[in-house]
């Protein structure tokens, strides 16, 4: 697969900026069984111990908790739907993002802070604080220019690579869900 430029990339802009900013969809769920594996589902089960049931997130350690156990801030990974539409070309390769969820809603700073709710399904997820940037794994797959622009300034207030977030009420999701800002 072909790795977009900067310029093809900055162009994709503007489709970002037009996502939804109340009300949204819920486009794919992504399940990461172990490292490296990936299991698209039609629907799923959050749980704030769990995060995303079936998922490693709670066997994952963490350079960022004193004990090194699964950081709660990070319990699940969001990403704009059209932002894995735009750096991943195909839909069958937007799992390879890493994130568990893509919502067609505006993730930007000013829209979805730290701190704000989401309803997802039975389910409610809050933003967390911590940041959410392409990493070593993003690059291979997507690319440099991809990664420069998901991290770039204006990438970080869109919240181009995506948000993090944790389950607060627990609850059935399904593709095709509303995603509500609470």
């Amino acid at each position: 697969m072909k790795h977009l430029t900067t310029t093809e990339l900055e162009a994709g802009l503007h489709e970002i900026r037009q996502a939804p900013k109340q009300q949204g969809t819920l486009e794919l769920i992504v399940r990461r069984p172990a490292a490296g594996a990936r299991e698209v589902v039609e629907q799923g089960e959050l749980d704030p111990a769990d995060g995303l049931v079936g998922d490693n997130w709670k066997f994952r350690r963490s350079p960022r908790t004193p004990d090194g156990s699964p950081n709660p801030d990070t319990q699940l990974n969001i990403m704009s739907s059209r932002v894995a539409a735009l750096l991943a070309q195909e839909k069958d390769r937007w799992s390879l993002a890493g994130d568990q969820l893509f919502i067609d809603l505006d993730l930007s700073e000013a829209n979805v802070p730290a701190g704000t709710r989401l309803a997802i399904g039975s389910a409610i997820v809050e933003v967390t604080p911590e940041p959410h940037t392409g990493c070593g794994k993003f690059v291979q797959r997507f690319g440099v220019d991809a990664t420069k622009f998901v991290n770039s300034t204006v990438g970080r207030g869109l919240h181009l690579r995506g948000i993090n977030a944790k389950v607060v009420q627990p609850g059935a999701i399904r593709v095709g869900d509303v995603v509500r800002k609470l």
